[in-house]
């Protein structure tokens, strides 16, 4: 695989080594430029006609990717991964939700007159979207960098974009076994359209998500159930954690994503999967970001549970103090980057700890 990452050899190893709990891993919310010459002299693609030819045109995008991808900066352990989501929890699409393209994300909308069914529908325009993007920055990349799966999103969180998650809250008392049955068809789609996304996107069995700067070297994924704030204990533990343990199992290397303050009374319930590899800690609106020493705590509890944490938006001069209380084992940490001056800086700070 001969990518425009010059040190992939290297970062692997230290992605292997934060999958089993030791080392670091330093990177970075998705990219930055880079300095100096492109790797090669790509042609930016003409603008876009309109927001909708900006997410949901394959030919376009893939040229649009290909262009950013061969000008970002892949220095430490930042990933070469053209980032070619369709939406956060874009399988509720596949299901029968919309897709709305906006300036800096895609909205997902509650599918009309819902009748309760979870049906996937081969035929459905965005399962075509999805395929055909896919394939498309696949084969444009020519083996120069990796193709990101989606951020399709599982469980609770789907239910949520198909009918509004007041109604599936609601549907918690009112409707348990229904509910509890929809998850489980739920998940029946993820793992079809999973594996499907993984044979379109994985490069010699290797594989990338496009979110959360995630590599492994088999299948991998980032899970979640952001609206575990709005549940208790007692019915995370009913209605999310079964469906997360399948997950676990199935899928080779996987990242519980810890969403906000709320969230964190389930965070024992998470730690006792034990196919889980790692948690990442999102702290939320109003909070300090990762780096801060609020969360040392945290991070040492996910540690001390035997998984691997992601720390994320740290700023540079959090950087040294953060592994000094929380050690310099089985943490990846994705640095608020702002020039590659500073990924030189956070490497000698980093490399005094592996």
């Amino acid at each position: 695989m001969m990518t425009w990452k010059s040190n992939f050899d290297e970062t692997k190893k230290h992605y292997l080594d934060w999958w089993k709990g030791k080392g670091i891993v330093l990177s970075m919310w998705e990219h930055l430029f880079k300095e100096g010459e492109p790797y090669e002299e790509i042609p930016p693609p003409p603008r876009h006609k309109d927001i909708n030819q900006f997410w949901f045109d394959p030919e376009w995008r893939s040229d649009y990717l290909h262009y950013r991808m061969s000008r970002n900066s892949y220095m430490a352990d930042i990933l070469p991964v053209a980032n070619a989501q369709l939406g956060p929890g874009s399988l509720a699409s596949l299901l029968g939700s919309e897709l709305e393209g906006r300036d800096d994300t895609i909205w997902i909308h509650p599918k009309k007159d819902f009748d309760e069914t979870i049906q996937f529908d081969e035929d459905n325009r965005w399962w075509k979207l999805h395929q055909d993007l896919l394939s498309a920055v696949k084969k444009r990349s020519e083996g120069k960098y990796m193709v990101g799966c989606p951020d399709l999103i599982e469980g609770l969180d789907v239910l949520a974009s198909l009918k509004g998650p007041d109604n599936v809250l609601v549907d918690l008392i009112l409707e348990p076994e229904r509910t509890l049955e929809q998850l489980a068809e739920i998940n029946k789609v993820y793992f079809d359209v999973f594996d499907r996304i993984y044979d379109i996107i994985n490069m010699e069995g290797e594989m990338a998500f496009c979110y959360f700067s995630l590599w492994a070297p088999g299948k991998v994924s980032k899970l979640q159930v952001d609206l575990s704030i709005m549940i208790s204990e007692e019915d995370f533990r009913h209605f999310c954690l079964p469906f997360l343990e399948e997950q676990t199992r199935q899928i080779d290397y996987t990242l519980y994503h810890l969403d906000g303050v709320d969230a964190i009374r389930h965070l024992d319930a998470v730690l006792e999967l034990k196919e889980l590899n790692g948690v990442q800690w999102t702290p939320g609106y109003g909070q300090p970001q990762g780096g801060n020493s609020r969360w040392y705590d945290l991070y040492k509890r996910v540690l001390a549970a035997g998984k691997s944490v992601m720390i994320n938006w740290v700023t540079l001069d959090e950087l040294e103090p953060l592994i000094d209380h929380v050690g310099n084992q089985g943490l990846h940490i994705n640095v608020d980057f702002k020039s590659e001056r500073e990924i030189e800086k956070a490497l000698t700070i980093v490399d005094k700890y592996r």
